[in-house]
């Protein structure tokens, strides 16, 4: 039998049960992330909603989705750790570096993602990738900073990098959730993602980049069309 995309999102979002569920408590507020896998996450999580506190959200639409469900949303600040934060990527390596951004949150993704002990990433098989770079690399900018932010990604890049303002569904430029402009680089070959991350976060105006390799995932959890693999820092 083979498995569609969207069946394998399932069964991955489903197998985090098991790294999450052993965490749950009264107490216990989990981290949840952003985008279509998250979204099965949250389904497959509302049913034990009684077993756990709630949950800080990296986005609006998580936190609607998570409220609608009865899961009780908190504000970070409110919070005094996350055992686990459990999100997607567009881009994933077997060493746990990741492209995140591809739904706009990325920067509340990545605040949230360095408040938790553990970081697990749940991914389809078809995210899992050698090298970043084919999926676009989005980077938050405060709007005034647009062009300059631009033109130094440009010379970052170099002659085959090319950079897009995001727009929105009118056509104007999308608004992330901080009220700030996203811009996609493609055309990277990044080899060195920590490297790049620190690079590009060092820009005057850019709020955060796309690149989760500072602080990568703990635990890689891939839907494969042969089943469930788990990846684990540590493991040999």
């Amino acid at each position: 039998m083979t498995f569609s995309q969207q069946q394998l999102k399932s069964h991955v979002a489903h197998a985090a049960l098991d790294e999450v569920l052993p965490l749950l408590g009264p107490d216990v507020i989990l981290g949840v992330g952003t985008g279509s896998t998250a979204d099965l996450f949250i389904d497959a999580l509302a049913p034990f909603k009684n077993r756990f506190g709630g949950a800080v959200a990296s986005s609006e639409r998580s936190a609607k989705r998570l409220s609608g469900y009865g899961v009780a949303v908190l504000d970070l600040n409110d919070v005094t750790g996350l055992p686990a934060y459990v999100d997607g990527a567009d881009e994933v390596t077997e060493d746990f570096a990741m492209l995140k951004g591809g739904g706009g949150a990325l920067t509340r993704e990545k605040i949230v993602a360095a408040s938790a002990l553990r970081f697990i990433c749940i991914v389809d098989a078809t995210k899992v990738v050698r090298t970043l770079g084919a999926f676009p690399l989005p980077v938050e900018v405060i709007p005034m900073a647009r062009a300059y932010v631009t033109r130094q990604l440009l010379h970052i890049g170099g002659e085959k990098c090319a950079v897009r303002l995001r727009a929105g569904p009118t056509d104007l430029p999308y608004v992330t959730d901080n009220g700030n402009y996203i811009l996609d680089v493609s055309g990277l070959v990044i080899t060195q993602p920590e490297r790049l991350e620190q690079q590009i976060e060092s820009l005057a105006g850019v709020v955060a980049c796309g690149l989760f390799s500072v602080r990568r995932a703990d635990v890689l959890v891939i839907g494969a069309q042969e089943g469930i693999r788990t990846l684990r820092k540590g493991d040999a």
